[in-house]
């Protein structure tokens, strides 16, 4: 029986590295969206001379809002693939490694997502209110935004709050 368990146990350790071309796939995600900033970049180079102030804020914002979501993917990547996969051995003696690079766990993931999600979220807001300047409603597609954007800040907080109390109960615990 013993035998089984050890087998049972490799094999579920090591099933670990299924996620491996998950985290990839990710990689290719970055790709593509490296991509769409050159091309987004391109359209705003060509047109500067030609857009008001108001439409070159909004293109830049798009830029903003492609460097977001490449930060955040490129934080799932690292974080996710050292807290569930592998260390990355090769990042260990370079010095171009993040300095926050290892030292994420799955909590403080969860906070750094749900904040990218807020501040991507803000400059989607930001581009609907440049966009509605001078009008007197607000439309039912910034509505939403708006409802969807204060639950993601309501879940970060919660979020945060459940940490809080979390980190709390260890301390407690190993000092009682």
């Amino acid at each position: 029986m013993n035998k089984i368990t050890h087998a049972v146990e490799v094999i579920l350790f090591r099933s670990r590295f299924l996620l491996a071309p998950l985290y990839m796939g990710l990689v290719g995600a970055l790709i593509l969206l490296a991509y769409r900033f050159v091309v987004e970049f391109w359209h705003l180079a060509e047109k500067t001379a030609d857009v008001t102030a108001s439409e070159f804020t909004l293109s830049l914002l798009a830029l903003l809002d492609l460097t977001l979501l490449a930060n955040l993917i490129l934080m799932v990547i690292f974080a996710g693939y050292e807290n569930f996969v592998s260390r990355i051995d090769v990042a260990t003696t370079s010095k171009d490694r993040p300095h926050w690079m290892g030292t994420i766990d799955f909590s403080g993931l969860k906070i750094k997502l749900i904040g990218s999600l807020v501040a991507i979220s803000v400059i989607e807001l930001l581009k609907d209110f440049i966009e509605l300047s001078g009008q007197d409603h607000v439309g039912g597609g910034t509505k939403w935004r708006i409802v969807i954007h204060l639950t993601f800040v309501v879940s970060g907080v919660l979020f945060a709050l459940m940490d809080w109390i979390a980190d709390k109960r260890e301390f407690q615990g190993t000092h009682s």
